[in-house]
């Protein structure tokens, strides 16, 4: 088990350092994310009730639509120079090569989503601070669950032609109940209102779906790395 965490960190800095070195998804999902936070603003009127009853629908949509843009290179960076075969045939195994990219993902994901909630608010007026717990844990919980699916189908498509065309159109239908559950739940969050009764079957669909998946994705990693 020590091995496995070690070879899986290994795998997640090693992700990480060849992207804060390059900046290439990063800059082009938050840049992605912030043209769509703007061009919202002004199809929607930030100080009316509608604006405020899908909130949570606009920001996750906006998470999900640059996450993708990460997501895409989690695999498509190591076909230079064949790095792909060679981590394949090295002695880390799928799993672990699977959860280092997932957590290099999930880390930068989790970055960009920070920066964009502030600006989110400030272009609807929405103070979003009033259940910070709750709502990191939502963010928490939905982020992991979009990076589980877009990083196992980012190995899929690794191969493909049209990849950046395939994954979104793979990844999307996918997360439809990850993105429902982020969504019901954010909205009344970013109203300042707590999460009780009927709206905590959505933290565990939430919480389902991330278990679900993770272990779908793990068991099924070295099928879809080997073929």
């Amino acid at each position: 088990m020590t091995r496995f965490l070690r070879q899986m960190f290994t795998i997640a800095a090693k992700d990480l350092r060849s992207e804060l070195r390059t900046k290439e998804a990063v800059n082009a999902s938050l840049s992605f994310a912030l043209v769509i936070l703007l061009l919202f603003s002004f199809a929607f009127d930030p100080t009316s009730d509608m604006t405020r009853e899908i909130s949570g629908g606009l920001l996750w949509l906006v998470f999900a639509f640059a996450g993708v843009l990460v997501l895409n290179r989690s695999f498509a960076r190591e076909l230079n120079n064949d790095c792909l075969d060679a981590l394949i045939s090295s002695p880390v195994p799928g799993p672990a090569l699977f959860l280092g990219k997932a957590i290099a993902n999930y880390v930068l994901l989790l970055g960009i989503e920070c920066v964009c909630l502030p600006i989110f608010g400030i272009f609807y007026n929405i103070h979003w601070t009033g259940q910070p717990a709750w709502l990191a844990l939502v963010m928490l919980l939905g982020t992991w669950g979009m990076t589980v699916v877009g990083t196992v189908f980012s190995a899929l498509t690794v191969n493909m032609r049209l990849r950046e065309l395939m994954l979104p159109m793979l990844v999307y239908p996918i997360m439809i109940p990850c993105l429902m559950a982020s969504m019901q739940l954010t909205t009344p969050l970013l109203a300042s209102e707590p999460i009780s009764g009927d709206m905590l079957a959505w933290v565990r669909l939430l919480v389902g779906f991330d278990i679900i998946f993770t272990a779908l994705a793990v068991t099924l990693i070295d099928t879809v790395l080997v073929g």
